[in-house]
């Protein structure tokens, strides 16, 4: 075995997003990830917790810095446009709809702050900016979850209800995608 010393948390994480990528949820496991970097199992327990920490380090990882902070004169709607779009790619990145749909509140909550920083600075309400984050970001959610169904998972079973792809494209996807976040938008202006 590897130095087992030398572990690093980003190490155990940078594993486990590999093993996600090429396998699903499943095949994420404290044994998996150990056998990947060349040790045993207690280190990476040692390092990372168990594997419900390993799950939610994971998670951060795709959740961090969704999108750069907004520009001076990025008006709210077009920083919204742009996060949702980049927490978008990077929940596909994951994979596994499993992985983000058991996230806790806190990941989302410290991947929201730029947003919500941005619609503050232009002159929402703390209520409604944070209202109208819930709503981006679970509407985002959802949406990947839908389009991307967990792994090896047949039709009609454990799968989410409507998520099967067959007959959409990948470009009526991303439109759709957009008239979602069009329609939340328009609203959220409507009501702030």
């Amino acid at each position: 075995m590897t130095g087992e010393i030398d572990l690093q948390p980003e190490q155990i994480v940078a594993a486990a997003v590999d093993i996600l990528r090429e396998g699903g949820l499943d095949a994420v496991s404290m044994r998996s990830v150990a056998g990947r970097l060349g040790v045993t199992p207690p280190p990476v327990y040692a390092r990372i917790g168990n594997k419900n920490a390993l799950l939610a380090a994971v998670a951060d990882h795709f959740l961090a810095d969704v999108a750069p902070d907004p520009g001076s004169d990025e008006a709210w709607p077009d920083y919204a446009r742009r996060w949702t779009g980049q927490l978008r790619q990077r929940l596909t990145e994951a994979a596994d709809s499993r992985l983000f749909l058991q996230v806790k509140r806190p990941a989302y909550l410290e991947a929201s702050r730029p947003l919500l920083k941005c619609m503050r600075r232009d002159g929402m309400s703390r209520e409604g900016a944070v209202r109208a984050c819930r709503l981006l970001t679970w509407a985002t959610v959802g949406f990947v979850a839908m389009d991307h169904p967990p792994l090896d998972v047949p039709v009609g079973r454990n799968r989410l209800a409507g998520s099967h792809p067959d007959g959409v494209t990948a470009g009526e996807i991303d439109k759709l995608f957009s008239l979602q976040i069009e329609y939340l938008i328009e609203g959220i202006r409507r009501d702030s």
